[in-house]
C-alpha cells in the first residue's frame, strides 16, 4: 500500500488530477499495487483565506508519504513568487529533491511544430538541477523608494549539487540507447558559476567513457533544439537554464498539456513529488477542456519511482493509443474531447490493453 499525498492546487490542477488518479487506480488493479490518496486543499485558493500556501507543518505533514502528486501552482491575485516560493519551492528543497527530470517525446499520431520531424527525431530528457543555482533565496534590496535603489540576486553553485546532478545525468545516460549527454552552459558570459560546471562537467566525463558528450552554451542550444532536435539524447542544465529548455521541448513535441515531470530524490530518504510541466491555466479553468495526459504522465513517473516500471509502461502506451485517434483528443491537440472523456479512455485502454 502506497501512502501519496495529493496536492490538486490551482487552476485546472484540479480538473486533471482526478483523471490521474482514475488511471492509476486502474492500473493498480491490474498489477496488483494499491494506494492510499490524501488530498490537500493548499495553493492560491488556500492562500487567499489563510494567508498562506500551506499549514506551517505542511511539511511534516507531507514527510510521511511515499510520494507526492501535484496538480498546478499559481492563479492570478496572488503573485507567482508568493505561490512558488510558498509551496512548490519548499518542498522541492526540504526533501531535496534535487533532480527535476523531463522526459520530451514526440507521440504518436500528434504533429510537432516542426513539421519535417517524426516520432523517432524528438525524444531526450532534460535533467534540470532543482535546489540551488540561479534559483537560490539569497539577495536583497537596498535603498527601496530612492534614486539609489538596486537589488541583488546571488546564484549559488555548489560542488555536491552539481556533482550529485550531473551524476544522476550520467547514469541516465547508460541506460539510453545513444548514450550521449549533453551539458547546457554559458560560460562564455557568465564568468563564475557557469565555468565551474563546465569544470565538473569535463572531470565526471572522464568517469563514464561509454558516455559521449558535448556541451552548448544555452543560446545555441535553443537554436539546435529547433532545428535538431533529433541530436539530443539527455540534457543536464543548471536550474534556470533548465526550466528554459524544459518547456521549449515540451512545445517542440506538439503540447505543454502533455508534458510531465518528476521532482526526485534519488536516494528515496525524502518523498519524490510529481507533476505536468503546464501551469493552472485560469483561462481555461472550468470548462474541462484541460488535456491530462501531462498529470497522467506524471503519475507513470511516479510509479517507475516506486518501482513498478512495467505498469508506468503500461500506462505510456495507454494514452499513446488513446490519443492516436484524433477524435480522441483535447482542443490543444486540435480535438474537441473533454478532460474527464480523455482520462477515461486511458484508464479503460489501461485496463484492457
Amino acid at each position: 500500500m502506497y501512502r501519496i499525498a495529493v496536492i490538486p492546487g490551482d487552476g485546472i490542477g484540479k480538473e486533471v488530477m482526478p483523471e490521474s488518479i482514475r488511471v492509476l487506480e486502474a492500473v493498480g488493479k491490474r498489477f496488483g499495487i494499491k494506494f492510499e490518496w490524501q488530498s490537500f486543499p493548499w495553493g492560491c485558493e488556500y492562500y487567499m483565506s489563510k494567508g498562506e500556501m500551506m499549514p506551517k507543518n505542511g511539511l511534516d505533514i507531507l514527510k510521511n508519504f511515499d510520494a507526492i502528486l501535484l496538480g498546478a501552482v499559481g492563479f492570478p491575485g496572488v503573485p507567482d513568487h508568493v505561490s512558488l516560493w510558498g509551496l512548490l519551492i519548499p518542498i522541492r528543497r526540504t526533501f531535496q529533491q534535487y533532480v527535476n527530470l523531463r522526459p520530451v517525446r514526440l507521440l504518436k499520431g500528434i504533429t510537432s511544430p516542426l513539421r519535417d520531424k517524426k516520432e523517432s527525431d524528438i525524444d531526450f530528457y532534460v535533467v534540470r538541477e532543482n535546489n540551488e543555482g540561479e534559483y537560490s533565496n539569497v539577495g536583497g534590496m537596498m535603498y527601496p523608494g530612492t534614486e539609489q535603489e538596486m537589488v541583488i540576486q546571488e546564484s549559488i553553485f555548489t560542488r555536491r549539487g552539481v556533482e550529485k546532478v550531473m551524476r544522476f545525468s550520467f547514469e541516465l545516460t547508460k541506460t539510453r540507447t545513444h548514450k550521449h549527454l549533453t551539458s547546457a552552459t554559458k560560460s562564455n558570459g557568465i564568468i563564475y558559476t557557469m565555468p565551474y560546471w563546465d569544470k565538473i562537467f569535463k572531470e565526471l566525463s572522464k568517469e563514464y567513457p561509454e558516455v559521449k558528450t558535448d556541451q552548448y552554451h544555452i543560446d545555441g542550444l535553443t537554436t539546435k533544439l529547433v532545428l535538431e532536435p533529433e541530436r539530443f539524447d539527455v540534457i543536464v542544465a543548471s536550474n534556470l537554464l533548465g526550466d528554459i529548455i524544459s518547456d521549449l521541448g515540451p512545445a517542440l513535441a506538439g503540447s505543454l498539456g502533455i508534458a510531465p515531470s518528476a521532482n526526485l530524490n534519488p536516494e528515496k530518504d525524502y518523498p519524490s513529488m510529481f507533476e505536468p510541466v503546464h501551469g493552472s491555466a485560469p483561462d481555461i479553468f472550468g470548462k474541462g477542456i484541460a488535456n491530462p495526459i501531462g498529470q497522467i504522465w506524471s503519475g507513470a513517473m511516479m510509479l517507475d519511482h516506486l518501482g513498478h516500471a512495467e505498469a508506468a509502461s503500461v500506462i505510456e502506451e495507454s494514452f499513446e493509443k488513446v490519443i492516436a485517434d484524433k477524435n480522441k483528443r483535447t482542443p490543444d491537440l486540435g480535438g474537441k474531447a473533454t478532460t474527464e472523456e480523455i482520462g477515461r479512455a486511458i484508464a479503460e485502454t489501461v485496463s484492457v490493453s
